[in-house]
């Protein structure tokens, strides 16, 4: 099944069915293959009313609401099947659960999707950061927002402004036929003059452009002489026809129109378009050499990616590449915005968000794009959030959102910058303790207690390697290379003073101390054996050791301090060597290799038989290493 243009709303893709269609879901179905979801949803409704309560009738019920965003009643109808423990069913009535601020029982269902899925970005994202909400909520606002005066009752989206106009996406056009999405009449494109005191005038059609079928989401090349937005295939007489149900599938094209005697008259479909797959949401970078935009087809990560494509000289486009997998999830992305700063602004489902869509953005860094951050409240909602642009040297832009209150089922809401999006260029090098020369491919990465928040990099040929990161949060950024030792460095970063950081690797050699192998202490917790966080990562230069020496035994030797009895102590510092080798052993050490001996309280660096402090005690429970 091909889609129709959609540029509203991302989230279109259905799923599989536990139970078939039949003769009396046909009419309901037939809406439902054709978008028509308003419509679907009450034929769907009625079946239930009668009494005809499938799974298969309740789950393209809950479709039709998701599709057009009625998150109380998706909950409603999701709830209702959530027992067939299908992933995606989950993943959505998590979603919706969010939208409509059960914050607590959303985090449940993804824990459960996660399981169901852990190789799924969106369950990776979530495990390692469980609390996010929380997080994202906490950092404050950062814009103030207001609805602005030119919406009207029906959809209005997409801002943006050139010669102190604002062009933008609107279905008030009444003129038109209704698209049966939405119940809406078809999208148009419009433009507003801004008046000398920042007030809009009555908007105006963008004649030139519009045309019966949808158009929408435009932007203007850098010397403002070409217009790129989005039009139906229909246009092209491009469809493909459902052998099934007969219905015309067509697709999203973006178009460029070029100025001529100051009008925009001159259209052509770009050549990047294709009637198998849509491109949408066109965004051309303030240097006018790439051309950004959203599109499904072949190869992507998710439903929707955001892609790069090259302007050329003579406007023909090349080089169209992917953004990767730090931007593009299994969800949806859309509405690419590049500021001048050369930050990407996008909007996501497939991120860890507040709501449906959520803006997030993006910077691009040794040839990357940063992992994406969340702009945060009150940019961000419960609902859908989408369509961001702003001007960073006034600090002054606009988001799209359906989110309650508004005039229509979308508005514009006007932007004003009142704290910094704060993040930090931290920049570190490697080297070698020894010769103090840098250190090429040394492996590093970002922790900041819930995992590894950023992907591993490699330092380059002078040791260096750079994360964009969050101000206000204390980070561990450790480096590792074979022949070193791994090394651990906490940092905490202010908007002040970007830290520039030396991250010194010791020599393996140097961990091996006459007959022993010299670790910081790997302390144990009081009458505890398992291995800490703290622990994992002394052991693993163990590790790297034993690698590097491949016929070395060592024989761990376990203590215990001098409080319980000594039979118990005894036990005890038996099972923190088994534990200690057991750690070594799920790295890949072969067994044979390796002897775990408890000392219980024999051996102790402090005599405690008149007292000691707990941080003597802390010395007295610690493992040895000695080779034999």
């Amino acid at each position: 099944m091909k889609k129709n243009l959609i540029i509203t709303v991302l989230a279109l893709i259905s799923f599989g069915f536990v139970n078939a269609q039949d003769s009396s879901t046909k009419r309901a179905d037939k809406l439902f293959d054709r978008f028509e979801f308003v419509k679907a949803a009450e034929k769907y409704l009625e079946l239930v009313e009668e009494g005809n309560e499938t799974d298969y009738i309740i789950r393209k019920l809950a479709d039709s609401y998701y599709n057009v965003y009625a998150s109380k009643e998706a909950e409603k109808w999701y709830a209702k099947i959530i027992k067939n423990k299908d992933p995606e069913v989950i993943y959505r009535y998590s979603q919706m659960l969010k939208a409509n601020g059960k914050y607590k029982e959303s985090n449940k269902w993804m824990s459960s999707f996660s399981e169901m899925r852990p190789y799924d970005s969106r369950a990776i994202a979530f495990k390692n950061t469980p609390n996010y909400i929380d997080k994202i909520i906490g950092r404050g606002e950062k814009f103030n927002i207001q609805n602005i005066d030119i919406n009207s009752e029906y959809s209005d989206f997409g801002s943006i402004i050139k010669d102190k106009k604002i062009y933008f996406t609107s279905s008030r056009n009444t003129d038109r036929k209704s698209y049966g999405w939405n119940d809406e009449p078809f999208l148009d494109i419009y433009s507003s003059t801004i008046n000398e005191k920042g007030s809009f005038l009555e908007p105006n059609l963008l004649e030139e452009l519009n045309s019966k079928f949808h158009e929408g989401i435009l932007s203007f090349s850098a010397d403002g002489n070409t217009i790129y937005f989005t039009r139906e295939s229909f246009y092209e007489k491009e469809f493909e026809k459902s052998e099934e149900n007969k219905n015309k599938y067509g697709q999203s094209y973006i178009y460029k129109a070029t100025k001529l005697k100051d009008k925009f008259n001159i259209i052509e479909s770009l050549d990047i378009n294709d009637p198998s797959f849509s491109n949408k949401n066109p965004m051309v970078s303030p240097d006018g050499k790439h051309l950004y935009f959203s599109s499904n087809r072949p190869g992507g990560f998710g439903m929707y990616d955001i892609y790069r494509a090259s302007i050329n000289d003579d406007g023909t486009l090349s080089n169209v590449e992917n953004l990767g997998q730090n931007v593009n999830s299994e969800g949806q992305e859309g509405f690419p915005f590049l500021s001048n700063d050369n930050v990407l602004y996008f909007s996501s489902d497939g991120h860890l968000g507040i709501g449906g869509l959520d803006v997030f953005y993006s910077r691009y860094i040794d040839g990357k794009w940063s992992n994406v951050r969340n702009v945060g409240i009150p940019v961000n909602s419960g609902a859908d959030d989408f369509a961001f642009i702003i001007d960073e040297e006034n600090e002054n832009g606009f988001v799209s959102s359906n989110r309650p209150g508004g005039v229509g089922k979308d508005d514009i809401y006007a932007l004003k910058k009142i704290k910094p999006i704060c993040d930090i260029l931290l920049e570190s090098t490697v080297v070698d303790s020894k010769t103090n020369i840098p250190i090429e491919k040394a492996l590093t990465s970002i922790s900041d207690g819930t995992g590894v928040i950023e992907n591993t990099k490699e330092s380059n040929t002078d040791g260096l390697v750079a994360y964009i990161l969050e101000c206000g949060d204390e980070f561990n950024l450790v480096a590792t290379k074979e022949g070193y030792e791994t090394k651990s460095v906490a940092v905490k970063l202010t908007e002040n003073d970007p830290p520039m950081l030396t991250i010194i690797l010791d020599p393996i050699e140097e961990l091996i101390v006459e007959t022993k192998v010299e670790l910081n202490n790997i302390y144990f917790d009081f009458d505890k054996f398992n291995i800490t966080s703290k622990a994992a990562f002394e052991l693993d230069k163990l590790v790297a050791v034993m690698n590097k020496y491949p016929e070395m035994k060592i024989t761990v030797e376990s203590h215990t301090d001098s409080r319980g009895s000594s039979s118990y102590n005894k036990g005890l510092s038996e099972r923190r060597a088994k534990a200690t080798v057991q750690y070594v052993i799920s790295k890949g050490i072969n067994e044979d290799r390796l002897k775990a001996i408890g000392m219980g309280e024999e051996v102790s660096l402090f005599d405690c038989s008149k007292g000691c402090n707990e941080e003597q005690h802390a010395q007295n429970r610690r493992s040895e290493f000695i080779i034999e």
